[in-house]
């Protein structure tokens, strides 16, 4: 299928991201035709699976590489290390602003949504994440809605890894 041909997408990570959490949603919207570009602040970064690291993937761009206006879409994966260390990245906190001012689609899943909060854009917003941060999103002015996935304006957000088809979908119809 190639139905979203011509779309660009990033995903952000940086070591420690949920190996799965990255990989399907890239894998199953290259199958749709877009572009994907793994984005990060270093030119490799290592999965976090199974209580354990993983493997090694190589990032396409750096953050000081990119604008978030040449991009329709913006996932990111969740893993408490990966979203801990990205939090703390001001290039990857100011890459999401980019994308929240122009309303473009955000979708965040697991922990990732902790990025949201670092990036003061979840005031007045419903949505999901690992119920971990129940507290922090709600701290934050989120409205916490306890659902597998949940569209709210421009942003998708999910649960966890069991939720990862449904999410991908969500981002799919989005994006047509």
């Amino acid at each position: 299928m190639t139905h979203l041909k011509g779309k660009l997408i990033a995903i952000i990570a940086t070591d420690g991201f949920e190996e799965l959490e990255l990989t399907e949603p890239q894998k199953k919207l290259t199958e749709q035709g877009t572009t994907v570009h793994i984005i990060s602040e270093k030119p490799e970064i290592r999965s976090w699976t199974k209580k354990e690291w993983g493997s090694f993937y190589e990032v396409d761009y750096l953050f000081s590489e990119v604008n978030g206006s040449n991009y329709d879409a913006l996932v990111i994966p969740g893993g408490v290390i990966n979203a801990d260390k990205l939090r703390r990245n001001t290039d990857a906190i100011d890459f999401i602003k980019q994308f929240d001012k122009k309303n473009k689609l955000i979708a965040a899943i697991c922990h990732g949504p902790q990025l949201l909060i670092e990036a003061d854009i979840v005031k007045g917003i419903s949505m999901t994440s690992h119920r971990a941060l129940k507290t922090d999103m709600i701290n934050a002015g989120a409205e916490y809605i306890d659902k597998g996935v949940f569209k709210f304006w421009h942003f998708i957000t999910a649960q966890g890894i069991s939720d990862i088809p449904k999410f991908i979908e969500e981002i799919v119809n989005e994006l047509n």
